[in-house]
């Protein structure tokens, strides 16, 4: 059981009010710290003692520690933001808004009484923003103040609706779009650098890719097959320029320089010294060899639109992309790159015919890339 405060504890924001059809909805700025002070999200010990909020809140999505992890880490970038707001519900009996001052108050001691009746911990219920807000419990900083929509006297019913409002009926933004955005960028990243890669490769008449990538993740009028996602496209490029893509961005919007990688590392990234030296050209010619060998060795399989084909579609990409580190390892050159005879010899020597490459030998689904994978790891020399 919660101790409640000893002394009264009363703390006030700038706030604006709106009237809404649900009431009125008080738009506050908050300090992180503040924040954190007063809100509460752990669902299921609240259940322990309100089984109202187990039957409307019993949704409450547990925290995901790896998410909240990324959260602690993104907080303290150069460039970090939650514009959105966190959404908390507050009882009214410990709430109070001053209208003309356009304050508004939250207390430890009810409107009514003279001593502290709850945990100033557990003013504030989450409704929506508590991973952020468990973020922001790594933050170093100084200031961080969180735009925050405060929910005064809303009952467990109306609670429950906006809940299931802004978690159920929100999309996930696609991720071919969030790559794309990267490239109205005006400071270098990997994820810019990347995008631009699949953009160059998609629009080069000579490319191996040429219109088959799905820019924004869903299907380019005038296009009949584009069986690669740009996120896929980029997520397997990534991993071979940065092994910290976001904090590399965030170094680089501080100004300060990207470490370079050491002989010993080159294998794991093999395009990382060409990023850092802005040599993204190399890159790009890099990723047209090493496909165009692909293209030229199964010309039948790389042409095939069947959906029973796996060659051209996303786990023949990935497995062959994971599979540039084993053909680097092989004849990789201290510049990043493979020489593209190498690449040709390393090809033939893989033991599979167009007709091969079917979802019945490499099944859909991390299965048949990894035996792929497996396959072409396994050719030496």
């Amino acid at each position: 059981m919660d101790l409640v405060d000893p002394d009264p504890i009363t703390l006030q924001f700038e706030c604006l009010k709106a009237e809404q059809p649900i009431g009125d909805v008080f738009l506050a700025k908050v300090p992180y710290d503040e924040l954190v002070k007063i809100t509460f999200f752990d669902v299921r010990r609240v259940l322990q003692e309100d089984r109202d909020v187990e039957r409307y809140l019993g949704i409450q999505r547990p925290l995901i520690n790896s998410r909240v992890s990324g959260l602690q880490k993104y907080v303290n970038f150069f460039d970090a933001s939650f514009p959105t707001a966190i959404i908390i519900a507050v009882e009214e009996r410990f709430a109070a808004y001053d209208e003309e001052k356009k304050l508004i108050y939250l207390s430890n001691v009810p409107r009514d009484g003279d001593r502290p009746e709850i945990p100033i911990r557990n003013i504030a219920r989450v409704l929506d923003g508590q991973h952020r807000i468990a973020g922001l419990r790594g933050f170093e900083g100084e200031k961080f103040d969180l735009p925050v929509t405060i929910f005064v006297g809303a009952d467990i019913a109306d609670q429950a609706h906006i809940f299931a409002t802004v978690n159920l009926e929100q999309q996930k933004v696609n991720k071919s779009l969030a790559y794309d955005l990267y490239s109205l960028a005006k400071s270098r990243s990997p994820q810019k650098t990347c995008h631009n890669v699949a953009v160059v490769l998609d629009q080069d008449e000579k490319s191996p890719f040429y219109k088959r990538i799905k820019r924004l993740g869903v299907a380019t009028d005038g296009r009949s097959f584009e069986p690669i996602s740009q996120a896929t496209f980029v997520e397997a490029l990534m991993r071979y320029v940065s092994s910290d893509p976001k904090g590399d961005r965030d170094k680089l919007l501080r100004g300060e320089r990207l470490e370079r990688a050491e002989a010993s590392e080159l294998d794991k990234l093999p395009f990382r010294n060409l990023f850092v030296d802005e040599d993204d050209v190399k890159i790009v010619k890099a990723v047209f060899d090493y496909f165009s060998a692909v293209k030229e060795r199964w010309p039948d399989a790389w042409s095939n639109q069947d959906r029973g084909n796996m060659l051209n579609r996303t786990n023949g990409f990935r497995a062959f992309m994971r599979a540039y580190a084993h053909v680097f390892e092989l004849h990789g050159t201290p510049n990043g790159t493979v020489d593209r005879n190498a690449i040709d010899n390393f090809m033939q020597k893989v033991p599979l015919k167009d007709a091969q490459f079917n979802t019945e030998e490499f099944p859909p689904g991390t299965s048949g890339e990894s035996k792929l994978l497996n396959l072409l790891k396994d050719v030496r020399g």
